[in-house]
């Protein structure tokens, strides 16, 4: 079985999240969709597990979110896609993907409304269609046939 790391290393340099929403999408659109969602949906779950949708959000991480939210549809992962996207809602409509604007949105956001989705979170990304490990790896194996 394929690892999806080795799909998504050797872009992890390419793609930057640090210089703002213009910068992220030009250099998000260099590298293959594949490797693109898979790498958004790492940093996400890495970002989320470590410290919840909050430390996701208020890091320059928080810029690709939509794109995670994708990714996870993408790797069979859904309902951690619907709850991406709920939390987008919270941070704003459309989805502030500025993080200064992200950060002063935050503050006004209800700890215990992002609490319930990151436990929900922590429920579905070990168990949701084999974890995500597994459904990563199902995913960058499938693709990687397929070219």
């Amino acid at each position: 079985m394929s690892n999806y790391w080795s799909t998504v290393e050797p872009f992890w340099e390419a793609i930057n999240i640090g210089e703002g929403p213009e910068v992220f999408r030009k250099t998000f659109e260099t590298v293959p969709r594949v490797s693109g969602l898979l790498f958004a949906a790492h940093f996400c779950q890495s970002e989320v597990c470590n410290g919840g949708f909050r430390q996701f959000f208020s890091n320059s991480t928080g810029v690709l979110a939509p794109e995670a939210a994708e990714g996870f549809r993408e790797i069979g992962q859904p309902k951690i896609a619907t709850l991406i996207q709920s939390a987008m809602g919270l941070v704003g409509s459309p989805y502030l993907r500025d993080r200064e604007e992200r950060q002063a949105r935050l503050k006004q956001i209800s700890k215990d409304s992002l609490d319930l989705l990151d436990e929900e979170f922590f429920d579905l990304i070990e168990s949701e269609n084999g974890g995500f490990q597994e459904a990563a790896d199902s995913y960058a194996e499938r693709l990687g046939q397929n070219k």
